[in-house]
């Protein structure tokens, strides 16, 4: 027993750095990355995707079977400058905010701890996400202010 345990430790490094590589690839289509990913985020959820054209953006919605939507707006460079969602369940937060991941993440361990239903407003200069909801009807969005196109404001993004 001591032997085997001796070799699974070995491979713990391995695994990690098979766990963070794969936490990489699911993040593609996120918040600051590359809008002609959608499709890889569309597989995975086992979505359908409508687009809706705007002159200063476009809306990626995907909807999945589950109930689940989320919404990937996208500028004309073709960056995901926001996501909104709502569904039954909270979404993977990293899947939807990529490289913002762990900035939200410490955003959200620098808050004082919360209690009850209140909802989550982290306000920073390079991150803003806003989040609420109960059993079955969660929603939120996020954005970066700086990557916002001309003209648009937070309240779009729904």
């Amino acid at each position: 027993m001591k032997a085997l345990i001796e070799r699974l430790t070995h491979l713990l490094p391995l695994a990690s750095v098979m766990v963070m590589l794969g936490f990489g690839v699911q993040a593609m289509g996120a918040l600051g990355g590359d809008g002609s990913s959608v499709e890889a985020d569309r597989a995975r959820m086992k979505a359908s995707v409508k687009t809706t054209q705007s002159d200063a953006y476009s809306v990626q919605e995907m909807q999945a079977p589950g109930g689940m939507v989320i919404n990937e707006y996208v500028a004309p460079s073709g960056r995901v400058f926001a996501v909104a969602w709502h569904g039954p369940f909270v979404p993977d937060m990293r899947q939807i905010l990529g490289t913002y991941f762990q900035q939200y993440s410490a955003a959200l361990q620098a808050q004082p701890k919360r209690y009850g239903r209140r909802p989550l407003n982290i306000q920073q200069s390079g991150l803003v996400v806003q989040a609420s909801g109960r059993m079955r009807a969660y929603w939120g969005r996020a954005y970066v202010p700086e990557m916002l196109p001309d003209g648009i404001t937070a309240d779009e993004i729904k």
